[in-house]
């Protein structure tokens, strides 16, 4: 297939998107802004994230997600800073080689990857349902193809119980919980123009030579801080290993291409709709016990 080419005008439309330091989210946010889009970047890394905002001519926002004070401190500053908000790009993830508690008590994988977005999605929710009165919203969340093989234990949430695997496992039941969570978000904002959707960052090879060919692809971070990381290329999970040019092609689809429109509550993988996914995703009580338990542990902070 070849690579698909993305040319929508998005002037006007204001973008979200976090994760943007560095890999997937830069290499996005720079291709957002080209459409047109006012694109907000946000990052963990504050020389990277400004390097990114220059580029772009916007003020960068620093947050961590391993703090939830820092991410409910990002909502209120989204809140006076955008007067709507037309996609939300859930980008920011982490995988660590060794199960680490954050100082919310909080495994940091869980944390990062579900926690972190979930609450920062509901606490801009009334400005996107606000925002979705006007034009159509989206929401669009990175998971990855290694939700296949992720295990969710409503009574382990945290990694106490189970192995950790290297952090693998754990990372991959975080992106199972990113496909449930954007079901359920779907099923909740059914009655708005609010497009909830998921994916696998992979363009497929004829997207994978494409962007291999631009000089500003560069390797992603991802997974750096895993002792596992040399053992991906021998399973199926080295599609994850992506330069950031690469990834963001399906992102940047997803964001602003019209035949997107109406698949709320779909998991892409890369361009393709409704790929393969972890059994569990498909189980919509488990995806509305999630949503309920993850609010409970957010409770001081939604």
């Amino acid at each position: 297939m070849a690579a698909r080419v993305i040319d929508v005008d998005m002037t006007g439309r204001t973008v979200v998107l976090t994760g943007a330091s560095s890999g997937i989210g830069a290499a996005a946010a720079l291709r957002l802004a080209g459409l047109g889009a006012t694109v907000v970047p946000v990052g963990r890394s504050a020389r990277r994230t400004a390097e990114v905002a220059a580029r772009l001519g916007v003020e960068p926002i620093v947050a961590d997600f391993g703090r939830l004070a820092e991410v409910r401190r990002l909502a209120e500053t989204l809140l006076a800073r955008c007067p709507r908000i037309d996609i939300l790009a859930n980008n920011a993830g982490a995988l660590v080689s060794t199960r680490q508690v954050t100082g919310d008590g909080h495994e940091l994988t869980f944390q990062a990857n579900h926690l972190a977005p979930f609450l920062l999605t509901n606490l801009l929710l009334p400005r996107l349902r606000e925002s979705a009165r006007q034009a159509p919203v989206r929401i669009v969340t990175t998971s990855s193809l290694g939700n296949r093989f992720g295990r969710l234990r409503l009574d382990d949430l945290e990694w106490e119980r189970r192995r950790y695997g290297g952090g693998w496992i754990a990372y991959s039941t975080t992106k199972l919980m990113n496909v449930l969570f954007t079901r359920e978000l779907a099923r909740r904002t059914a009655a708005v123009d609010i497009d909830a959707v998921s994916f696998h960052p992979d363009p497929g090879r004829a997207g994978k030579r494409a962007g291999g060919t631009r000089p500003e692809a560069t390797p992603t971070n991802f997974a750096s801080g895993s002792r596992l990381a040399p053992l991906v290329a021998r399973t199926p999970l080295r599609r994850i290993q992506l330069t950031g040019e690469q990834g963001a092609m399906p992102l940047v689809w997803l964001a602003a291409a019209p035949e997107v429109a109406g698949s709320s509550g779909a998991y892409y993988d890369g361009f393709h709709r409704d790929a393969r996914v972890n059994p569990q995703a498909d189980d919509p009580r488990l995806a509305t016990q999630l949503w309920e338990r993850s609010a409970e542990l957010l409770r001081a902070y939604l």
